[in-house]
Order: structure tokens, then C-alpha cells, then sequence
């Protein structure tokens, strides 16, 4: 069940009150009776473990694609440096 956080506006005091999603809001405080207004407050909601990150699938497929396209660009080039210098010898 999820956490609310209300402030009062009278006595200035902060609640928070553990409702269910179909619970109607509170609206009015437990110490004074005045009225309660609902705050947004920070999630501590937290996902851990591998593949919750864009990093862990993006250097899985992009690490593999771009590094075979430069790998293969790179070996041709030294191959037909060997190629010319052994025509060149043989002439």
C-alpha cells in the first residue's frame, strides 16, 4: 500500500497515512480538525539488478555492431599495403 503525506492547514503539522489506491483522501486532521491538503512528495521507488539501465542493452548491441564495422575498415587497408609493397619488390 502506498504512502500519503498530507499537511494541515491550521496546526501546520505533517501526516502521513498508509491508503489504498481506491481509499477516498483525508481531509481532515487527527490532532486539531483542520483541514488536511495532500503534498507530492519524493519516490522511493528503486529498481536495482542488471537490465533496468539503457547501458546494459545499449553496449550489447551497439558496442558489437560499431566495433566489427571498424575492425573490418581498418584490415583491408594493411592488406593492400602488403599487396602493393609486393608488386613493387617483384617488378
Amino acid at each position: 500500500m502506498p504512502i500519503y503525506e498530507y499537511h494541515c492547514t491550521q496546526c501546520g503539522q505533517d501526516f502521513e497515512f498508509m491508503q489504498k489506491f481506491s481509499d477516498p483522501p483525508k481531509t481532515v486532521c487527527p490532532d486539531c480538525g483542520g483541514e488536511l491538503k495532500k503534498l507530492i512528495s519524493q519516490c522511493t521507488f528503486h529498481l536495482k539488478g542488471t537490465g533496468w539501465y539503457a547501458t546494459d542493452y545499449a553496449n550489447k548491441s551497439s558496442s558489437g555492431s560499431s566495433g566489427k564495422s571498424h575492425h573490418k575498415t581498418s584490415e583491408p587497408k594493411t592488406e593492400k599495403k602488403e599487396k602493393t609493397e609486393s608488386k613493387s619488390e617483384s617488378a
